[in-house]
């Protein structure tokens, strides 16, 4: 826990010491490369679906090296209708067998976009990193392919405040070869950028709550997973195992500080449209208020909440309060998603794979490892 306390109190230092270039460059490129390798390096620490992941890779990098035919592997029979991802499997394969090197690629890609999206839409890089700590760092350990469509389809708002519909619809289409989810973006360009009466804000996420809690939205990915035949959509976001107090809890505390300063959040377009991205953020939270991963569909939106938070923050700092109130709250979510993954996924001790053996106890490694040489030979591919 020591370890990751660090982590936090790392972006603390660097928000603290960098109050009056609230646009270090240096500060905002260096920690996102220091949280690239640390994420990228560890020994399979995310589980399940980093095994899914590493298997389906080793696969297709057998059928390529091997002359069996690719379109018989794992990957593209899995993941074959997002060939963006398939298409990145294929070429680390040409010059890579090995799992691990293929998971740290994916994980720099993953952090260079999100780099380019804090530098462009956040006011406050060492801040914009706290809150990005404890909303959503955790997840980059382990959900590769979501969180790298999520972090390209970032790389399309700019095409919202510009009305460039085209290049937006490049961007986010590249996103769904990665992850088909992305077609949750889409929405953000046709949102008309203007200011709406808190009355109407209200009034909209109070609807959205009031069909989250009749389960309806997990019927609605039933039918997604029957007519697109995609059994992952439906295992992910149509369990309605019970109601969700975390996401009403994240939506309400983040509308509360979105109405609160809602004047100053919308005086420019890019503002608006950051805006209109928290408050659809909060509006999916609400929407799957009851179901158990429907949630994971706001990370594409998540980036508002990074840039309007950290622009409420930066612009009050005079008043220090909202800034203190925020790095607590991050350090809160930082530590309960800690203790929740700590409990299944084992975050510590922290292992990177330039050593090899496996940990002892990590029940991930006990119930999905599929290649045990690894454990005698990280590098033996």
């Amino acid at each position: 826990m020591i370890l990751y306390l660090g982590i936090f109190f790392l972006a603390v230092f660097l928000y603290l010491g960098n109050i009056n270039q609230p646009k270090s460059i240096g500060a905002l490129k260096g920690m996102m490369i220091f949280l690239a390798i640390f994420v990228g390096i560890s020994d399979m620490l995310g589980g399940y679906d980093r095994y899914i992941y590493g298997e389906a890779f080793d696969d297709v990098a057998d059928a390529l090296h091997g002359n069996r035919n690719i379109f018989t592997s794992s990957l593209v029979l899995t993941f074959g209708k997002e060939f963006g991802y398939c298409a990145l499997n294929l070429l680390v394969a040409m010059f890579s067998s090995n799992r691990y090197i293929f998971i740290l690629i994916v994980t720099i890609i993953i952090y260079a976009c999100m780099y380019q999206a804090f530098k462009r839409y956040t006011n406050n890089y060492a801040f914009a990193i706290i809150l990005y700590l404890g909303l959503w760092f955790f997840f980059s350990f382990t959900y590769l392919r979501q969180v790298l469509g999520a972090s390209i389809a970032w790389l399309a708002i700019r095409y919202v405040s510009e009305r460039n519909m085209k290049r937006f619809l490049i961007v986010v289409f590249i996103a769904m070869t990665f992850h088909n989810s992305a077609i949750m973006f889409l929405p953000l360009y046709f949102i008309p950028m203007k200011t709406f009466s808190k009355q109407r804000i209200l009034m909209v996420m109070a609807v959205l709550f009031v069909l989250g809690l009749t389960g309806g939205p997990s019927a609605l990915f039933d039918a997604y997973g029957n007519v697109t035949g995609d059994a992952r959509a439906h295992e992910n976001l149509a369990d309605a195992s019970g109601f969700r107090i975390a996401y009403l809890i994240e939506a309400v505390f983040f509308l509360y500080f979105i109405l609160k300063n809602y004047d100053l959040v919308t005086q420019t377009k890019e503002q608006t449209v950051m805006t209109n991205a928290t408050l659809v953020f909060c509006g999916i939270l609400l929407f799957f208020v009851k179901s158990e991963n429907g949630g994971r569909l706001s990370w594409y939106y998540m980036i508002g909440v990074i840039s309007t938070l950290t622009y409420i923050a930066n612009w009050q700092r005079r008043l220090a309060n909202t800034a203190v109130v925020l790095i607590f709250v991050s350090l809160f979510l930082y530590v309960r998603v800690y203790n929740s993954w700590q409990l299944y996924l084992n975050l510590y001790p922290y292992k990177t794979f330039f050593t090899n053996g496996y940990r002892e106890g990590d029940y991930c490694w006990q119930h999905y490892e599929y290649d045990h040489q690894y454990d005698r030979d990280k590098f033996y591919r």
